[in-house]
């Protein structure tokens, strides 16, 4: 019996599977089924060493001299972190990313300490921080839950599918990224793009509402559940708290907070694409409206 060989577009489905679920580097050229090999035995601890002998017997019995051992080089001291070398507890890692975001002065300095942020386990497995993109100077944030494939290696949020989708309904209503500010409330990649759990969200939390507070936009906008439920307070699903304004305190004063469908929900169902488009239509006005004029 014969096998035919593997067609080329499988295989790159297939690589692009691994790719997707987080796996990043390859060890040996075959798969090793590790939980089939034997376990290593265990070494016992032994018993110190006798001290050796002085020189002259050592050499009367054959033994070369013992030498100095050389002196260690000076080692380079690693860059400081913050946090915990490894994921600390839900409580102690949102109480270590609420005293540390609250020191940030500016935008650029609360991306710098989130950099050298230990405290979530997040940051091991993605390949870089996705901090943010746009202007931050800019009337509206938009804010979506985490980086997926694309973003992770691009290094900037909604650079995939998403994003695309996200750039044409921004172009709708004539926002772009020069006149925009885009975020996400999780700034590293869960692996294989899953949903960030409720610990990562609680300790990346303090980092999203310090980076709202920074950049004072006009409207905050919330995109999807994930977003909506952890800046707004909410615990509405998505499709009951779309298209509802919320208050959102920064610390300063007091601004508002629209919530919307995320555009990967959209890209897997088109139809609710025209309540995302009630949604933008009141964001424009929103921001045509004269100031003090109730929104919705």
């Amino acid at each position: 019996m014969t096998h035919d060989a593997p067609d080329s577009r499988d295989l790159l489905s297939y690589l692009d599977f691994h790719v997707e679920a987080g796996v990043d580097a390859v060890l040996d050229e075959a798969p090793h089924d590790r939980f089939s090999e034997p376990e290593a035995p265990r070494r016992s601890a032994s018993p110190a060493a006798a001290p050796a002998a002085p020189g002259p017997a050592r050499e009367r019995a054959g033994a070369p001299a013992e030498r100095a051992p050389p002196a260690e080089a000076p080692r380079e001291q690693p860059a400081r972190t913050y946090g915990r070398s490894a994921a600390a507890p839900p409580g102690e890692a949102a109480g270590d990313a609420r005293e540390l975001a609250r020191t940030a002065a500016s935008l650029e300095e609360l991306e710098g300490l989130l950099a050298r942020f230990e405290s979530c386990a997040l940051r091991f497995t993605a390949k870089n921080l996705v901090f943010a993109d746009g202007n931050p100077a800019a009337r509206v944030m938009f804010v979506g839950e985490a980086p997926g494939a694309e973003e992770d290696r691009a290094g900037k949020p909604f650079m995939g599918r998403s994003g695309q989708l996200l750039d044409r309904m921004m172009a709708a209503i004539g926002l772009d990224r020069g006149n925009a500010y885009v975020g996400n409330v999780v700034p590293w990649r869960p692996p294989g793009n899953r949903n960030p759990t409720p610990q990562e969200i609680a300790t990346c939390k303090p980092f999203i509402e310090r980076q709202v507070a920074l950049a004072d936009p006009d409207i905050l906008v919330c995109l999807g559940g994930v977003a909506t439920q952890a800046l707004a307070g909410t615990k509405d699903g998505i499709l009951k708290s779309r298209g509802r304004w919320f208050p959102y305190q920064t610390g300063r004063r007091e601004i508002r907070l629209l919530a919307t469908l995320h555009p990967a929900y959209l890209l897997r169902q088109p139809l609710q694409k025209r309540l995302a488009w009630r949604d933008f239509r009141a964001l424009r006005a929103a921001l045509d409206a004269k100031p003090g004029t109730p929104a919705g």
